[in-house]
């Protein structure tokens, strides 16, 4: 499915509509350029579950966990890992086989460790649109 959004508050319900949507053991793979609005649709999912604490990328930290919605949601930036141990060593498998919800990142960087089943957001700027305007995709991936 594509999905039009023409302004910021566009990108975050879409992400909080999908929120309210997410089961356990779901994984979400968010891809897009710097700056398209990957924080602004995770704020949205966040909102979706319940989640009322400030949510930041999680760029020096590989994972934030927020777990005070309906279900936890652990979101993941990838973008520095230099070696898949690396996420060996933080116990990924607990949090993509678990009972929360994962928001990923940079997920081709890991694409070797994703399950079967995930998510694929993309987000996508045309500025012959406009500034504000971008193109999200959702697609349901099998591996």
């Amino acid at each position: 499915m594509k999905y039009e959004s023409y302004t910021e508050g566009d990108t975050y319900r879409l992400g909080k509509q999908m929120g309210e949507n997410a089961q356990k053991g779901q994984v979400y793979c968010l891809s897009g350029e710097l700056g398209v609005g990957k924080t602004v649709f995770t704020k949205g999912f966040a909102a979706g579950l319940g989640i009322a604490e400030p949510i930041s990328s999680p760029t020096f930290t590989i994972v934030q966990e927020y777990e005070q919605g309906e279900l936890p949601l652990y979101h993941f930036d990838v973008y520095r890992i230099e070696d898949i141990e690396e996420m060996e060593e933080i116990g990924y498998e607990d949090y993509f086989y678990g009972d929360g919800v994962c928001l990923v990142e940079w997920a081709v960087r890991i694409k070797e460790l994703l399950p079967e089943d995930y998510i694929q957001i993309t987000i996508e700027k045309d500025l012959d649109k406009g500034f504000d305007y971008r193109v999200i995709s959702v697609e349901e991936n099998q591996i």
